[in-house]
């Protein structure tokens, strides 16, 4: 299954969750080269954008993920932007990962602030060869803790505290934060959609 993304560490969580039931390819896997553009203001609009490019570009078949954070504080923030929260900010400390500055920010941003409740949100939209899109949606709730607990997982995990998991995702192991996350339900949702 191509996935419309380079993103590894999203590659290698939609494998795990898929569990060998396909084999999951990036764009880069296939020879795709291109920046997809992703319009529409809402992750469901971005989902589509980029699995409608994906299948027109292979004529196969693709699947797109639009996923991101949403802290109930900060008015939904960092939302649609969440992969390119600090760069829209401005915000570019020397010697920080991106994810680093992303989550840097958004701690910053919620100093003082006691309602840290916060969910990770995965819309996935899947193109089929004829150009149908089907959605599956996702969500898993938690708060921003204070500090980073945890190098596990990617982008925001070792920020997000887990209600389910009782744990940060930066110290989850990747089964546990896997079964409850919003890739692996917005995953489940579409398939009784498309298989």
């Amino acid at each position: 299954m191509i996935v419309a993304s380079n993103n590894k560490g999203k590659i290698a969580e939609i494998a795990a969750i898929l569990d060998g039931k396909f084999e999951v390819v990036s764009m880069y896997d296939v020879g795709l080269d291109v920046d997809i553009p992703e319009e529409g203001g809402t992750f469901e609009a971005h989902a589509k954008c980029k699995a409608v490019a994906c299948s027109s570009l292979t004529g196969l078949p693709c699947l797109a993920d639009d996923s991101g954070l949403v802290v109930d504080a900060l008015g939904g923030e960092p939302g649609v932007d969440t992969a390119l929260y600090a760069a829209k900010h401005g915000y570019k400390p020397d010697g920080m990962s991106k994810d680093e500055a992303n989550y840097t920010l958004l701690l910053s941003n919620m100093e003082g602030v006691q309602d840290r409740r916060a969910k990770f949100v995965c819309v996935m939209a899947y193109c089929d060869c004829s150009g149908r899109v089907s959605f599956g949606y996702g969500e898993t709730l938690g708060r921003i803790l204070d500090r980073p607990i945890g190098e596990g997982g990617f982008g925001y995990d070792p920020v997000f505290y887990s209600d389910e998991l009782n744990m940060s995702f930066g110290v989850a192991a990747n089964t546990a934060k896997n079964a409850v996350s919003h890739r692996k339900r917005a995953l489940d949702d579409i398939s009784i959609r498309i298989m």
